[in-house]
């Protein structure tokens, strides 16, 4: 009876075709009207992307491999690394068993160092079981994951859903226009509302009213959805078959709880290597401030001991870095001397000159004397003596006034600095010439505190822009200098561009043996509060930071002293790369 009243309410009524034809294009729109929560906050669908992963991925582990598989469209591609180091696996076979398969599909291996399966199986929406069976370097395993194919990445026809049939009315439609035909169906409600109040059909006209009601709500949530707001476009076509979404996903980006996720293709870009910790006995470490200095027994000086005037040899002065042996004449010091001293040289040259020509007629007459047996032999042998005496003090006056100074290499190694040009005048005890071995270099540390230098061990140096150098402990000082004791290091195979006097930081191994977490100093970063820490690879593609306390080891790695646990994997490579994803 009630339905027979209605159509004869509406029936001949200009009213009542409105009202049906309100409630028509209501129902029609309906399912055009986005939810509300897909625009609270202007939110456009891209938070919501970055929020969790949308692209269809695959994980699995073992002692050996760790496999992930990322899938664009129908193509899944795989991953492989060593699950201890992340360190990429290239020559493998990947065979791969999807679903309830009767046969394996090989993996293709492709130009990145990947590999790659298609399968149809991947266009349909579910979960789907993937074994993967593979054979490497590192032996042979089989890792099983299932990968899990979104609605919206399903391209399989037949598949009917209520997303579908939104989609299909929506591209009848433009959003415009649905927003004009959602308006004017709910003016035609409430004005069929109004004659039935009027023709006073109650319970038709409330519930005309209710459905009016609702058909307000409709246009509220479409106008939010896409009149005036920016950020509401269409879902682009790419992200119907699962591309935009891959896009969105595989971009490293810091979590809301700290963590990092870093695809693999981009692990794969950074380089990232990770370490699986565990307990060693290892010395601790104290640190040390030092310099190079030359060993003692190969460096030498090149000073004159009288002064004068600097005369450069026939191959000139010898230049910085110039390699020189034992012996080598480096320069010549003309000697230069008083008036008076001149004088009485030259008054003493005289005098010896006028001895000599007396003993020389002595001997002259007293070889007659003896030939004719006159005089003993004696005399002849005294004559002799004395005129080769004299003639000795005649050459010694004449090399003090004319014979310079030759100042010779007392070492062999190179020219480490010069301090003289040719015609420079220089005094007793300059040093002129310093020459070093490059090969046989020291390091001369200080130690204060309550350090005992006997306990000293094993030591590295650092300096920066260098490689780290090798230290063996030589011996320390007894004696203090500026509160400390100085002790000395020998440079295991120097390198031959090592400066004299170089600032260095010594790590010296001291104290008893403890067991603890050794990692490399580059596997430490630093948080935005100052904090030390490193990154746990806590998943495939996730890292979490994780602080630590670290003390010195040597000049390469530290102690981790607490944070870490053994079978941790810590990021040793490229951790500062992955301390910037924000």
């Amino acid at each position: 009876m009630v339905q027979f009243g209605f159509f004869r309410a509406i029936r001949g009524s200009c009213f009542g075709v409105l009202g049906t034809a309100a409630i028509l294009v209501a129902a029609l729109l309906a399912p055009l009207t986005p939810p509300a929560v897909a625009h609270e906050g202007h939110d456009d669908g891209a938070a919501e992307a970055m929020t969790g992963p949308v692209a269809p991925r695959v994980s699995a582990a073992s002692d050996a491999y760790e496999v992930v598989g990322i899938l664009h469209g129908d193509r899944l591609l795989i991953f492989l690394d060593r699950f201890a180091s992340n360190e990429p696996v290239t020559k493998a076979s990947i065979a791969v068993t999807i679903g309830d398969a009767a046969e394996a599909v090989t993996a293709e291996p492709t130009a990145d160092g990947a590999y790659a399966i298609t399968s149809p199986r991947f266009r349909s929406a579910g979960p789907v079981e993937l074994v993967f069976a593979i054979t490497g370097d590192a032996g042979e395993d089989l890792l099983i994951g299932t990968l899990t194919v979104p609605q919206e990445a399903a391209a399989t026809p037949g598949v009917s859903t209520p997303n579908a049939l939104r989609t299909w009315i929506a591209s009848l439609v433009s959003p415009l226009w649905q927003v004009v035909l959602l308006a004017a169906a709910t003016i035609g409600l409430a004005l069929y509302g109004v004659f039935l109040l009027v023709r006073r059909y109650f319970v038709r006209a409330a519930a005309t009213g209710l459905v009016a009601v609702a058909c307000v709500g409709l246009l509220f949530e479409s106008a939010r959805g896409h009149g005036g707001d920016d950020h509401a476009h269409p879902p682009a076509a790419g992200a119907q078959n699962g591309q935009a979404a891959t896009a969105a996903v595989d971009a490293p980006r810091r979590l809301p709880d700290g963590h990092v996720f870093v695809p693999k293709p981009t692990q794969r870009l950074l380089d990232v290597r990770t370490e699986q910790v565990s307990p060693q006995e290892a010395q601790r470490a104290v640190s040390l401030i030092g310099r190079v200095i030359a060993d003692p027994n190969s460096t030498s000086l090149v000073q004159s001991i009288n002064g004068g005037r600097v005369m450069a040899p026939d191959t000139g002065l010898p230049r910085i870095g110039q390699t020189v042996k034992k012996g080598d004449l480096l320069a010549r010091i003309e000697p230069t001397l008083p008036q008076a001293d001149r004088t009485t040289i030259l008054e003493k040259l005289g005098e010896v000159e006028q001895l000599i020509s007396v003993a020389e007629a002595r001997l002259r007459r007293t070889r007659i004397l003896v030939e004719k047996q006159v005089a003993p032999q004696g005399q002849l042998i005294d004559a002799e003596a004395e005129l080769e005496g004299l003639r000795r003090r005649r050459q010694v006056l004449h090399e003090i006034r004319v014979e310079p100074e030759a100042l010779r290499a007392p070492t062999s190694g190179v020219i480490a600095s010069a301090r003289v040009v040719p015609g420079q005048v220089v005094q007793a005890q300059d040093v002129l010439f310093q020459i070093v071995d490059p090969a046989r270099l020291w390091v001369e540390a200080l130690v204060y505190g309550e350090i005992d230098p006997a306990t000293l061990g094993q030591a590295t140096a650092t300096t920066p822009g260098r490689p780290p150098l090798n230290l063996r402990f030589q011996g320390f000082s007894h004696a203090l200098q500026q509160h400390a004791s100085v002790v000395q290091f020998v440079i295991e195979n120097p390198p031959r561009n090592l400066s004299i006097g170089l600032p260095v930081n010594v790590i010296a191994r001291s104290g008893e043996p403890v067991t603890a977490m050794i990692v490399p100093k580059d596997a430490v970063v630093r948080s935005p509060n100052g904090e030390a820490m490193v990154w746990r690879h806590q998943a495939a593609e996730l890292f979490s930071p994780q602080p630590v306390r670290t003390t010195p080891f040597d000049a390469k790695r530290v102690i981790i002293a607490a944070g870490v646990s053994k079978g941790d994997r810590v990021v040793v490579r490229a951790s500062d790369l992955v301390n910037q994803v924000r």
